[in-house]
């Protein structure tokens, strides 16, 4: 990294050919909010992370501080796992390790924005995974950057005992259950003074909504509560 360009120069050239939906303003929130974390312990954890686009914004803070790595989990479906509903929407379900993992069931992606964003992905790459891999070795962050196919209770189990996040960003399943328990399995792990973020927060996504009001606006744990650009939430843990 070039210490004298701006960090959202460096930011946009690196994410310009990764397919994804997070705006730039909002990597550069996630980026400048893990910069100022690093003097806390812990790592940095990512859920739902497509092809990279804002892994390498988190990688690139991560790499400024020793001794940080950026844990990214996502189902990481290949172009079979996807099906269309009776309605022409697409959902998706993942099978690992004996069990299946669905996705966009409660509200489903339109054809439009299917065929327009995530077909053209596999027509580029095998899985997501791939494309996630080519991302990170792409941008030199191999080893700092890890991958984990599953979900939160999968990655959980996996974790030694003594783990700990100093910042999470969770874009994972919309439906306020699963957020609600994406939360709870972040709480173990979240430092006080870390941070916990969301996408898709107070835009169309009522159950990312509810969660958020309920679990950390709501729960007194948090201060510094804050929605910082169109579609990410942050908050601090006391």
């Amino acid at each position: 990294m070039n210490i004298t360009t701006p960090i959202a120069r460096q930011i946009e050239d690196a994410v310009q050919n990764i397919p994804g939906w997070t705006p730039i303003d909002q990597l550069l929130t996630l980026f400048n909010l893990a910069y100022a974390s690093a003097g806390l312990p812990g790592d940095i954890l990512e859920l739902g992370s497509w092809c990279g686009r804002s892994a390498v914004a988190l990688g690139m803070a991560a790499r400024l501080a020793q001794n940080t790595k950026v844990h990214c989990v996502d189902l990481f479906p290949v172009k079979n796992d996807w099906f269309k509903n009776a309605d022409g929407t697409y959902s998706l379900s993942v099978s690992i390790n004996g069990r299946q993992f669905g996705a966009y069931g409660e509200q489903t992606v339109w054809a439009e924005p299917f065929e327009r964003d995530i077909a053209p992905v596999y027509e580029r790459y095998p899985g997501t995974l791939d494309a996630f891999n080519h991302t990170i070795a792409a941008n030199d962050l191999g080893g700092l950057v890890l991958a984990t196919k599953g979900d939160l209770g999968i990655f959980a189990a996996s974790t030694a005992a003594n783990f700990a996040l100093r910042m999470a960003f969770i874009d994972g399943d919309h439906s306020e259950d699963a957020v609600a328990k994406d939360i709870e399995i972040v709480e173990r792990y979240l430092l006080p003074g870390g941070w916990i973020c969301f996408d898709d927060a107070f835009s169309t996504y009522e159950g990312v909504n509810r969660a958020i009001t309920r679990c950390i606006i709501d729960s007194g744990k948090y201060q510094l509560c804050q929605q910082m650009t169109r579609k990410l939430f942050v908050a601090r843990r006391k």
